[in-house]
């Protein structure tokens, strides 16, 4: 890493790399910043040097004795004679100076030994003069830019990312969440572009020495952590909208792109109206912003009034964006503006507890997209898509918990995943779901307004939802919701539960365990005890609405589990589903009998009297037992194959999703025929009932039965059922011969993700050219999205050659940020799979560098080879590799041992399963 700092000459003081005793990776405590003036002038006129200089003052409270100023900085240019300190307010101000400066690069720590001790009590202003170049890496303050077609030129912008932790590369600060301050911030930039940050202008007055340069003050800000500070220059354009509390609400976005603000500027204010409802809190901000980036690397940012987001998370064009591509917008655009509260006004003491605000965010999302949309009926389909995620990625003996702790910085980054956002989005509805309404809100009121402006750890939270739940008596006074909500945020994994029924006696033995996919390991060793809210119904109750606990199962102090025996079931007539809609995320596995009884329901008339989440919580969950060996598929086999009948999304989703699993391995074996003959008959009926891949969309009233239609398609097409094929081949050749492609496209919008993959895997060069023409000439980036992944669909190894080396050109029209949906469409295909495993195995040091610090882009190209691998040779292999190629995978640690696990995983599902599976399909075709 490169050291800007090592580099300064400086005068009258020494420069060293730290060598102190102090190693610890978290700021030392004896300083705390009270607010910070930060001025920064950027200059984006020369493209060739791009740069910013600065100045930040930082009014520091001594808290304890101190010699020295221990703070972040990374990649700037301080210059160190312009430093000072002076201390303003304590008894006998005296002056004060930094005698020598010394950098720890292991924490990006910047130390000034001060030449007098700081006195606790008194309070100091420090003077730091900084500059660097405005990166191109899409974090710290960085550059982006766009093509003016108009004009034909590029446009440059800049724009900042901080979380978790680059603030330090914009601005020497105390760069962690639990250092709080309101700031002041001012920017210098030509008078042609417009200025933005957390909070609204003050004042605007021209620059001192710089001809048509101005200062723009902003607002002094609320106290926030630095990882919320934000700040950009650009010549954007902007949608208005206003909130109920006359505060002004902005979209922005390129002025060739703000006619695709609309939907993002309407449904933006309504869902702060509906959280200021659901929290009991007002929003406290005066202005909030969102700005659509053409270079960001993450979806979306939730910046303290300065929301940022990539353009496929904002923008949305009714000529071209599919309806999945309007809710992914609407579910994204509701978590950032939930952080207001939760993780702007409430922020986490230390990322250990980065899932109390990205779990929270991904809940209420949930609800604020239903209560503006009800007509999507969305909320059933996001939890399920949640624990779907979660059973998968939580089976791994590589998982974490919820609540992890975190040991060096580079660490925080890898938290950004799954288990933060979805399981903690799943463990949160759980509880929602046992405490009732009126606990869960009046506990959420009451933390956030304990602890507003301040920081909080989930112990704190705890303590609220549990004076709540005994106040309204939704929890018995002898429990606590530390108790039952530790066992699901500190430990790794989910359990199975195994219910034993014994028909005589009516009653059945409940014991957990966790669910593991490795069966090399021991579950009985892995240990785990959960405190789990049990909700059951049987055949002739079918009540599937009541999600309170009639039962809870315990676990002991020690952490060991109780079994449990409920009492007073039905006899052996009758099925029992434990888990109404799947409240709570763990698996259940029953007695043959039980199963029995479930398959003859399924595959009868009465099918629907099992409740919708309940159907997709069966098909997941027996799919994941024949895979690691608990039921055979012959079981298996039967409960799916009531999907002839079925036509809700939800129970199609969890099919797919497992099925997807299968596809993968098994299409490189000779049973596939089998298998693709399975899947035919399955998926006919529904495919018909939908009209095909006709153009029916409009006459569709359950928007729901939309993205089903969307979803059966694309399987259809890929598995040659019918005449998706052809159809899809044909409206192909319609837009080939429209004169104006890139104004009229006769594809309809919901299936173009599939006609296009379709006509480049059964077409010519010549439709490969044309689609990669329409990509670089869109000017919609959910439409560029599509098109990208569709040009990874062809057969024709040198074509996917070519795009494998266009994916990591810097020199092409791909953004960086966007590389990964190309290399992961060329890396899923039958052909493309094994070119794609050996240009990154090959090219493994290139692409690292192509990514340079963004060490999470890394991981989503190894998704879908580790789905593909399941011979012990290829696995063996790429263990080798990732031995090997170390130095290519730092940052992306976690990320490759999941990686060698599933691979593991598909390799045991082999030797064990390939056999049995082979013969259950062929005894059902």
């Amino acid at each position: 890493m490169k050291w800007f700092l090592l580099l300064v000459v400086t005068v009258g003081i020494g420069l060293a790399t730290a060598d102190s005793s102090y190693t610890h990776y978290r700021l030392p405590t004896a300083l705390r910043p009270q607010k910070y003036h930060l001025r920064i002038l950027t200059q984006l006129e020369n493209p060739e040097d791009l740069r910013f200089s600065g100045n930040v003052k930082i009014v520091i409270e001594a808290l304890q004795n101190t010699k020295n100023i221990t703070l972040h900085s990374k990649d700037l240019i301080i210059d160190e004679p312009q430093i000072t300190l002076r201390q303003i307010s304590g008894e006998g101000k005296t002056d004060n100076c930094v005698t020598s400066t010394t950098v720890n690069p292991a924490h990006d720590f910047y130390v000034l030994n001060t030449c007098q001790e700081l006195i606790s009590g008194h309070v100091y202003e420090l003077n730091l003069p900084f500059s660097a170049e405005l990166n191109r890496q899409l974090e710290g303050y960085y550059r982006s830019s766009y093509v003016d077609r108009v004009a034909n030129e590029t446009r440059w912008i800049s724009i900042t990312h901080f979380e978790p932790a680059s603030a330090r590369k914009a601005f020497p600060c105390f760069d962690e969440p639990g250092y709080k301050a309101p700031f002041v911030i001012t920017l210098g930039y030509h008078k042609k572009f417009t200025g933005l940050s957390n909070m609204p202008v003050k004042e605007t007055k021209p620059h001192e020495t710089l001809p048509d340069y101005i200062w723009t003050e902003f607002q002094e800000s609320l106290p926030m952590s630095t990882y919320l500070v934000a700040y950009s220059v650009n010549d954007f354009s902007h949608k208005p909208s206003n909130l109920p509390n006359g505060a002004l609400f902005r979209t922005w976005a390129r002025p060739n792109a703000v006619d695709q603000c609309d939907y993002a500027a309407e449904f933006g204010p309504k869902v702060i109206q509906y959280y200021e409802q659901l929290f009991g809190v007002k929003l406290p901000l005066a202005k909030v912003d969102q700005i659509a980036l053409p270079d960001f690397n993450i979806g979306a940012m939730e910046n303290w009034g300065l929301v940022t987001y990539r353009e496929t998370a904002l923008l949305y064009s009714p000529e071209f964006s599919s309806l999945k591509d309007k809710q992914e917008l609407s579910n994204i655009v509701a978590h950032e503006l939930a952080h207001q509260w939760f993780g702007n006004l409430v922020t986490m003491q230390w990322w250990t507890d980065l899932w109390l605000k990205e779990g929270f965010a991904t809940y209420v999302a949930t609800l604020g997209v239903e209560y503006i949309h009800p007509e999507w009926r969305s909320m059933e389909l996001e939890s399920l898509s949640n624990l779907l995620a979660i059973f998968r990625k939580d089976s791994l003996e590589s998982s974490h918990p919820i609540s992890r702790p975190i040991g060096m910085v580079s660490q925080i980054i890898e938290s950004f995943d799954e288990i933060s956002y979805e399981k903690g989005s799943s463990v949160l509805r759980m509880m929602h779901l046992f405490l009732g309404e009126e606990s869960f809100r009046s506990g959420l009121k009451s933390y956030l307004e304990s602890y507003a402006y301040k920081n909080a750890e989930q112990d704190n939270l705890w303590e609220s939802l549990t004076q709540a739940a005994h106040k309204n008596g939704a929890l018995p006074k002898s429990y606590d919701i530390k108790t039952i909500m530790d066992s699901w945020t500190l430990q790794t994994g989910y359990p199975v539960l195994d219910v034993t029924r014994d028909y005589k006696a009516r009653t059945a033995k409940l014991s957990q365990e966790r669910y593991l996919l490795n069966t090399d390991i021991s579950r009985m060793n892995s240990g785990g005890c959960w405190w789990i809210p049990l909700s059951y119904t049987t055949q002739a109750e079918r009540d599937f609405n009541n999600t309170t606990p009639k039962a809870w199962m315990e676990c002991r102090p020690n952490g060991d589990s109780l079994n449990k025996t409920i009492q007073d079931l039905p006899g052996a007539d009758q099925w029992v589903i434990f888990n109404n809609q799947l409240s709570t995320p763990y698996k259940v596995n029953y007695d043959a009998q039980n199963w029995k009884l479930l398959i003859e329901t399924l595959n009868s008339e009465d099918y629907q009297t099992i409740h919708v989440i309940n159907r997709a919580q069966l098909i997941d969950d027996v799919l994941y037992f024949a895979w690691t060996g608990e039921q055979d598929y012959e079981t298996a086999l039967q409960v799916i194959n009531y999907l002839q009948r079925e036509t809700e999304l939800l129970p199609w989703k969890s099919a797919f999703d497992n099925l997807k699993l299968l596809n993968r391995i098994v299409r490189q074996t000779p049973s596939f025929e089998f298998f693709k003959s399975y899947v035919k008959k399955l998926i006919t009926p529904i495919y018909e009932h939908l009209n095909g891949i006709n153009d029916t969309f409009k006459s569709i009233q359950q928007q729901d039965q939309v993205l089903l239609k969307t979803m059966v398609v694309l399987w259809a097409c890929q598995y040659q059922v019918a005449d998706c094929v052809p159809q899809a081949l044909a409206y192909y050749r319609n837009w080939r011969s429209e004169a104006n492609p890139d104004e009229n496209n006769p594809v309809p919008i919901n299936v173009r993700n599939t006609v296009y993959c379709t006509s480049i895997s059964h077409g010519s060069d010549a439709d490969w050219e044309f689609l990669w023409t329409r990509y670089k000439k869109s000017n919609v980036a959910a439409e560029k999205r599509t098109i990208l992944t569709a040009l990874g669909c062809s057969k024709e190894v040198w074509l996917l050659q070519r795009y494998l080396e266009l994916i990591f050109d810097p020199k092409e029209d791909i953004r960086k940020q966007d590389s990964k949906w190309a290399f992961q469409a060329v890396a899923k295909t039958e052909v493309g799979f094994l070119l794609a495993k050996k240009y990154f195995m090959d090219n493994v040091d290139f692409i690292y560098k192509f990514y340079h610090q963004l060490t999470k882009s890394m991981a989503p190209l190894l998704e879908p080879l580790r789905l593909q691998v399941f011979v012990r040779k290829d696995y063996n292999e790429f263990k080798e590799f990732v031995v090997n190629s170390k130095e290519s995978f730092k940052g992306s640690e976690e990320a490759i041992q999941q990686t060698l696990e599933i691979m593991l995983t598909n390799v045991q599902w082999m030797e064990r399963n390939y056999e049995q599976f082979t013969r259950a399909i062929k005894r059902i075709l």
